[in-house]
């Protein structure tokens, strides 16, 4: 495997559209969410360290995550899990990690992927990340991987790509926001839009050079603690300066402020796994396109729901369609999953009610 090759894995996220299953205690991407019999993280770290060195994949997450990665993943090393004291979005967190892998490698080569990704092609998508990488060590480019839209959803980002290219690595013109369903799908219909999956790739040097140029403050507070990372001294400075950094995404700090992104299309499956109707889509379906997980169930009159609860409780289920059914612990939710964006702002109500 190549040396110089890096990843940074997101696992801080709470993934509250999953609830009740995931909690602030205990996140969707440390869940078995599509009964496989690995978590997310863990089969994420999979997928990475078919391309990556196992000891140069770094884990970013929260700090009151630590112990349930070192359990997890039990190949990884307390000095590659990368602990947030605060959260503060994306761009606080990479500019670390970029930070620490630069000074341990100067010529290293960086994925940023999320630990809660569906992909079913893995070795096809080591080989776009591997094309991405190829280009990165060659030109200033902050690479992204984007999705061909099968329908014009209104969850996600788009990127928008310079058309005229016949290459397989095209020039984004401009990342564009969720949009309603008239815009995304006047979207599909102009052919140069993909998904905005979240997934990017480049060389530590470029990385770390678009912080300067586009973030200089954010810069600043990070390079003050250089002579402390990767040493003793790097927890004490990072529980110090880090709150002082601005909460702000990676895609506001450097994607849409640079004019060196470039995007190369995904040839493998992908889902974000970001609601449970996307849990839904990947999961097998009985004769009436209900998915049941781990549930002991009696349905009938019933189609396409959505259930959930521990392995071996019994289910019954009678006149209930299109339907999010979820018993965890002390918590049963039952809603429409036409509402599915809602639960979010639910779980906030209940949290406000009862002073959770």
């Amino acid at each position: 495997m190549n040396k110089n090759y890096y990843a940074i894995l997101m696992a801080g996220g709470v993934g509250s559209r999953f609830w009740p299953v995931s909690t602030s205690e205990f996140p969707k991407q440390f869940h078995d969410m599509l009964g496989t019999g690995d978590t997310l993280i863990q089969k994420t770290f999979q997928r990475l360290s078919m391309l990556i060195p196992k000891e140069n994949i770094y884990i970013l997450t929260n700090e009151r995550y630590n112990d349930l990665v070192l359990e997890q993943l039990p190949e990884v090393t307390q000095k590659q899990v990368v602990l947030e004291p605060a959260m503060r979005n994306t761009a606080p967190c990479i500019l670390f990690a970029s930070l620490k892998i630069q000074k341990e490698n100067p010529d290293a080569l960086m994925i940023v992927a999320p630990s809660d990704h569906w992909i079913e092609d893995e070795k096809i998508f080591s080989k776009n990340v591997e094309e991405a990488f190829n280009y990165c060590s060659e030109n200033d480019a902050l690479m992204t991987l984007g999705i061909k839209p099968t329908f014009p959803n209104t969850g996600f980002g788009y990127i928008e790509f310079d058309e005229k290219s016949s290459d397989r690595i095209k020039s984004v013109n401009q990342f564009r926001e969720k949009p309603d369903y008239q815009t995304a799908k006047s979207f599909i219909e102009q052919g140069n839009f993909l998904w905005n999956a979240g997934i990017f790739m480049w060389s530590v040097k470029s990385v770390v050079q678009a912080f300067k140029n586009n973030q200089p403050e954010l810069y600043q507070l990070f390079e003050s603690g250089i002579p402390s990372y990767n040493t003793e001294l790097e927890d004490g400075f990072i529980k110090e300066n880090y709150p002082k950094a601005e909460n702000i995404s990676v895609d506001y700090a450097l994607m849409e402020k640079s004019n060196n992104v470039f995007v190369i299309g995904a040839e493998f499956d992908w889902n974000d796994l970001g609601t449970w109707g996307s849990l839904y889509d990947k999961l097998d379906k009985d004769n009436n396109n209900n998915a049941i997980l781990n549930a002991n169930n009696l349905v009938e009159n019933a189609e396409g729901n959505m259930i959930r609860t521990r392995k071996g409780k019994t289910v019954v289920v009678d006149g209930l369609n299109d339907y999010i059914i979820v018993d965890n612990d002390d918590t049963l939710l039952i809603y429409p999953k036409k509402k599915e964006q809602d639960i979010k702002q639910v779980l906030q109500r209940l949290n406000e009610k009862y002073d959770n």
